[in-house]
């Protein structure tokens, strides 16, 4: 059979812009593919709901790919080698409390997982606003990256969902958006973004779990992106709290989707009762 070069293009056009239009409206949009936010979208896709990840780089994964400084191993701690164990990562005992990973492997597992329990990803995509109704945000403004590098004036796009997740690590990129852009402050103590301190792992691996929470209506921060925003420390090439961040707010969202189905669930008895 002779191969149609046409007939490829096609393919590939059709295929994307289905799987395009079938996640205009979701139940999570999480903007970075980072080793937090895909392990966030793997939780959440894992349970049925529907996801999709916007990343503006092509490659997926953000810091993890390069370990530290180029060496790509990464280390974890106790809670987070349990993480590493269901991914079926495979790790190494350094020390007492240290285990190490290849990095290649941990980012491309995770990311592969991800996938196939039915999350979406968009690369090359930035989020450049977001939605919002009533002091309520209710999805995100995207364009290709390409449009932004090139400085080009070209209208963007919008897509809903019930909840954003800003997991765009140091940049903050959905939190700078909403610091300029919306009214009411963010909840943090200052209302605004407080700015990462400088490296103590000890410190950062902690806080950014106990930071992964709301921080403005309908908006979670997670990974480093909530160290960033509450202004607690960064930790460098440990990533064990990056997932656990991730599994964190998973269980947070899973919460309140359960919650509101359970709401309609009861309305629509409701009405049901009354007819």
């Amino acid at each position: 059979m002779k191969l149609k070069d046409e007939k490829i293009t096609k393919a590939i056009v059709e295929r994307y812009m289905k799987k395009f239009i079938d996640n205009l409206n979701q139940d999570v949009i999480i903007a970075g593919a980072g080793p937090a936010g895909l392990t966030t979208a793997y939780y959440l896709a894992k349970k049925g709901y529907k996801v999709s990840i916007f990343e503006r780089k092509l490659s997926i994964g953000g810091g993890m790919w390069g370990g530290g400084m180029m060496f790509n191993e990464i280390v974890v701690g106790e809670a987070g080698k349990k993480i590493l164990d269901e991914f079926e990562i495979k790790s190494v005992k350094y020390d007492e409390g240290y285990y190490t990973a290849d990095s290649v492997e941990a980012i491309s597992t995770i990311c592969s997982k991800a996938v196939k329990a039915g999350v979406r990803i968009f690369n090359c995509i930035s989020v450049e606003d977001v939605m919002i109704d009533k002091n309520m945000v209710c999805g995100v403004v995207i364009n290709w990256s390409s449009v932004d590098i090139a400085g080009l004036h070209v209208d963007p796009l919008s897509v809903r969902s019930k909840y954003v997740v800003e997991a765009t690590g140091h940049p903050l990129e959905v939190l700078q958006i909403l610091e300029k852009k919306v009214e009411g402050d963010l909840f943090t103590k200052t209302g605004k973004i407080m700015g990462e301190k400088s490296m103590n792992a000890d410190i950062g691996e902690k806080t950014v779990v106990e930071n992964t929470k709301e921080i403005y209506n309908n908006v979670y921060v997670v990974g480093m992106a909530a160290n960033a925003a509450f202004g607690t420390n960064r930790m460098g090439p440990i990533f064990g709290g990056m997932m656990l961040s991730g599994k964190k707010l998973s269980d947070i969202l899973i919460k309140r989707l359960e919650s509101e189905q359970n709401l309609n669930s009861k309305k629509i008895e409701g009405i049901v009762n009354v007819e």
